[in-house]
């Protein structure tokens, strides 16, 4: 469905669907790393982009504009708040204008800044994602999916790196020892500033009762941070990856920014253009 045509039950009685269509319209897509060419009739993003960006069907945005949808679920609030590059102020709105209480200071918020968004956005040429603290990912440039597989295709409770590397739940590359207890020192930490946070408690759950390196680093009170590394991905289009992987944080946001990169010019970096022309992914 296209920006043709008045939205209609727009009134008083929409603020949801008002709140929304606002927020839409001030987008810029080049905010969200989108290409813009010619005229475009829409003010900010289109439906089929916001649509798009949040993993929604354009029928639910139309009826959540519309006033015809009133009640969407948390995780799709949060996804609309990611995508809109709302504030924490206007996150906390939107849940509100849902009926959703705003989320807990006691549990982990994976709110993305709109500024780490546009970060985002501007590294399009290179495979960089975000991460909560819990080291769940939390999004990530079209690079970064068509490097390590889309995120997409799995289950948001499926997307944590600690599962990964311990458990083997997802499709990506583990990460030398040295990260491991960088991780486990990373989620105890969590556990201490979130101690009502209910998916936390169960990652921590998982990996003890599935994982013996994790059970023993755990034990142990591992120590780690997270240094310069080196990482090889074995990418069936392109073969055997090397690149320099950064992990940067965010002030004032418990977030982590995971970037990968190789010398322009290097072989490496070619096979990430070649990646970045023609999006193929890891099956």
């Amino acid at each position: 469905m296209g920006e043709t045509g008045a939205v209609t039950g727009s009134s008083a009685g929409n603020a949801l669907g008002e709140a929304l269509r606002g927020w839409r319209d001030r987008l810029s897509p080049l905010d969200v790393g989108l290409p813009v060419f010619g005229s475009r009739r829409a003010s900010g993003l289109r439906r089929e982009e916001l649509s798009a960006l949040a993993g929604l069907s354009v029928d639910y945005l139309v009826r959540l504009e519309q006033g015809r949808a009133r009640n969407p679920s948390e995780q799709v609030v949060a996804a609309l708040a990611r995508a809109l590059q709302l504030t924490a102020a206007e996150r906390d709105h939107l849940h509100r204008l849902a009926h959703l209480p705003p989320p807990s200071s006691g549990v982990i918020d994976s709110h993305v800044p709109p500024s780490v968004q546009r970060l985002v956005a501007r590294l399009g040429e290179l495979p960089v994602a975000v991460f909560s603290a819990d080291w769940t990912l939390v999004t990530w440039s079209p690079l970064w999916a068509a490097l390590l597989g889309d995120p997409l295709g799995l289950p948001a409770a499926e997307r944590n790196i600690v599962a990964a590397a311990f458990l083997g739940s997802l499709p990506v590359r583990r990460g030398s020892l040295t990260l491991e207890p960088a991780l486990v020192a990373d989620l105890r930490a969590a556990t201490v500033r979130y101690p009502a946070d209910r998916g936390l408690a169960e990652l921590v759950r998982r990996c003890l009762a599935g994982s013996e390196r994790f059970a023993e680093l755990w034990r142990a009170g591992a120590v780690g941070e997270h240094t310069h590394d080196r990482k090889v991905v074995a990418h069936p289009a392109v073969g055997e990856v090397v690149l320099d992987c950064d992990v940067l944080t965010v002030p004032g946001a418990d977030l982590k920014i995971v970037v990968y990169s190789a010398a322009a010019g290097s072989a490496d970096a070619e096979k990430l253009d070649f990646l970045r022309v023609t999006g193929i992914a890891v099956g």
